[in-house]
């Protein structure tokens, strides 16, 4: 992400954000830049019976909510913390400004938002067309790559409930889904946890 030194030369504000604080609600303008020093953020949908739908949880040094700064709409999602979070925030004019004078962290910035594109297209194909362990898999095997863990053992960082969120899935399906794929060799669960 852009460096520290960067934001603070450009008049980042580093603030404190409780655990389950509202860091701002889908359809509100964007105002700020966030990247997350430390700390765990989820952007997220409610449905209409009040369900959430994760669209991403983030965590150390990983921004999140850029796009409506650029295409100036509003928020498509809410944002919350997931822990206690120091999070930079700039301004809009002076994050653009920064990315005027620094080329370089707008093109690495564009890399991460293709990414961001690539993972929510995989996610809307597995949700509307395959059966529960395909879904998973998908999404298991996105965050394996994403951490550049092809080769080795990956420890899934997850929670059977963060796997819900993310995949629309109700808690009980994923739970079932997990045992379905342990028992075909897809994924192993050592102490409770889920190994890919």
């Amino acid at each position: 992400m852009i460096a520290t030194s960067l934001l603070e030369a450009s008049n980042a504000q580093l603030k404190f954000y409780p655990k389950n604080t509202v860091i701002f609600n889908e359809k509100e303008q964007p105002l700020l830049y966030y990247q997350i020093k430390t700390g765990s953020v989820k952007m997220f949908n409610l449905t209409e019976d009040g369900k959430e739908f994760v669209q991403g949880f983030f965590k150390d040094n990983n921004s999140f909510a850029e796009p409506p700064l650029f295409g100036d709409f509003k928020y498509p999602a809410s944002a919350q913390t997931t822990t206690d979070s120091y999070i930079y925030t700039l301004t809009k004019s002076d994050f653009l400004e920064l990315l005027t004078a620094h080329p370089e962290e707008h093109l690495k910035l564009t890399q991460i938002l293709c990414r961001r594109m690539i993972y929510k297209a995989k996610i809307m194909k597995e949700v509307s067309v395959y059966p529960p362990e395909h879904r998973i898999l998908t999404l298991l095997n996105h965050f394996k790559t994403t951490d550049n863990k092809q080769n080795t053992l990956y420890e899934v960082k997850l929670t059977r409930q963060q796997i819900s969120e993310l995949t629309g899935m109700r808690v009980e399906t994923v739970i079932r889904a997990i045992k379905k794929l342990e028992r075909s060799n897809k994924l192993t669960i050592i102490e409770r946890k889920v190994y890919l």
